[in-house]
């Protein structure tokens, strides 16, 4: 699991008191109830890449922490290494002033948590680290769904990687049930053509989902 740093910036409010100067150390079993996020897409088309985790233990997780990367990226442009940003990506293209390139762009104050009146703000569950998304504490047995709304700008194949972690100083570490660390991944193919239209009788444009 990636290394988490030991400071990290207040959350923009909705998850809960930090816990960072005092975060116990040891392990807090979770359970990954939901992973989802569409494995195939379109360039400018909006989807939910949503997450359910769930305090299966007896103690208070300290602060619930969401690192999401990409490890790849499709055609000749990508390293092979994720960018700076959950959802960028490097590339080998000589005479770029940023190598980083986003593949999806995060929509305005998202990743929210389900159920919350209140989203999480426009630089939401932000830590120090670029790729690590905090959420709060968490008591035993609650259940956290947070959902990440992006729109897709570059085609091609990608994995997009997760992982959970229990707080942000690296003391307090999430694992499942038989002790294995809480992550998967998603292969993701954004396609580059047009969806396919069609009118119907009454005049419509009907477009291919």
């Amino acid at each position: 699991m990636a290394c988490l740093s030991a400071v990290a910036l207040a959350s923009c409010g909705g998850g809960g008191e930090r816990q960072d100067s005092d975060e116990p150390e040891g392990e807090f079993p979770v359970a990954v109830t939901n992973a989802q996020f569409p494995n195939r897409q379109r360039l400018a088309e909006t989807t939910d890449l949503k997450l359910s985790v769930e305090n299966t233990g007896t103690e208070q997780i300290p602060d619930l922490a969401v690192t999401i990367f990409l490890d790849d990226g499709g055609g000749a442009v990508s390293s092979g290494a994720g960018g700076q940003g959950s959802f960028s990506i490097r590339t080998d293209q000589p005479g770029l002033a940023n190598p980083n390139r986003p593949v999806w762009i995060l929509e305005n104050k998202y990743p929210q948590l389900v159920g919350d009146e209140e989203p999480l703000g426009s630089s939401p569950a932000t830590t120090a680290q670029t790729n690590t998304f905090a959420f709060g504490a968490m008591a035993p047995g609650e259940t956290k769904e947070m959902v990440w709304r992006l729109t897709a700008v570059r085609g091609g194949t990608y994995t997009v990687n997760y992982e959970i972690a229990a707080g942000l100083q690296g003391n307090a570490e999430a694992v499942n049930a038989d002790g294995s660390a809480p992550e998967g991944k998603f292969v993701v193919t954004i396609s580059t053509k047009p969806p396919a239209a069609t009118v119907d009788d009454q005049g419509n444009v009907v477009t291919e989902k």
